[in-house]
């Protein structure tokens, strides 16, 4: 699939940050990403209180969707138009806090490239390191909110109950807890059944119940049932064996 380009846009926009007037930005219709509430008025918080933010990642929009963004906004110039690919929702903020224009990379990708970015950008990313987490949180609950918990929390992914359990932790417990954690880690086990065999397993399951921890979640339960039944299998195997 060839990229799509536009002879009369400057080549020189491309890989470069630029401010790009907030009318002529339009959504991409497939943008799979979701955000709550709640995040979004802290993801607005951020950016009212520092005035940045990451520069949105836009693309020259295709002729079809062009035509499209015309009709739905008057204002916009099919030629000069820029879809986004990454940052709907630091757009929508932007217009809620009355900026006229954001910040962009323009990058010239094809709808195939331009698909593969959807489903990635906003969910490949690493995870946390507990202790420098904890470490961050403990200082700008200390410094910069004085224990202003509310306050940090406001702005921070977190909620005021999680800061303070978090930041009353040692590092010490930080370990512990990477280490349960390793040892906690689930996995998936997908079976599909028919009528038959699911109306076996559930049974078997209902009776494996007794032998487990009650007080715990039901898809925990139903996995530590699972897990006696094999085991009482194999241990009777093994007795036949010996037999």
């Amino acid at each position: 699939m060839s990229k799509t380009s536009n002879p009369e846009r400057e080549s020189s926009i491309e890989n470069r940050i630029s401010k790009i007037a907030l009318e002529k930005l339009v959504a991409h219709p497939d943008n799979p990403n979701r955000m709550s509430k709640g995040k979004f008025g802290k993801l607005l918080r951020n950016i009212e209180r520092t005035g940045r933010y990451e520069p949105l990642v836009v693309r020259p929009c295709p002729n079809k969707s062009c035509r499209s963004c015309a009709k739905r906004n008057a204002n916009v110039d099919r030629k000069t138009c820029f879809q986004i690919i990454n940052g709907h929702y630091r757009w929508r903020v932007l217009k809620e806090l009355g900026y006229k224009t954001a910040e962009a990379i323009v990058w010239d990708v094809n709808d195939q490239d331009t698909d593969i970015m959807l489903a990635t950008l906003n969910r490949l990313g690493g995870s946390d390191v507990l202790d420098k987490k904890l470490a961050l949180l403990k200082r700008l609950n200390r410094s910069a909110f004085r224990g202003h918990t509310a306050e940090l929390a406001k702005l921070l992914p977190q909620t005021k109950n999680q800061i303070k359990r978090l930041t009353q932790l040692t590092i010490s417990d930080c370990r512990k807890a990477i280490e349960n954690r390793k040892s906690q880690i689930l996995n998936p086990l997908v079976l599909f059944l028919n009528d038959e065999q699911q109306a076996t397993v559930q049974n078997a399951l209902s009776a494996a119940m007794s032998k487990v921890e009650k007080k715990r979640a039901k898809a925990v339960k139903n996995a530590a049932a699972f897990a006696y039944i094999a085991q009482d299998f194999i241990n009777s195997q093994k007795s036949a064996c010996k037999e």
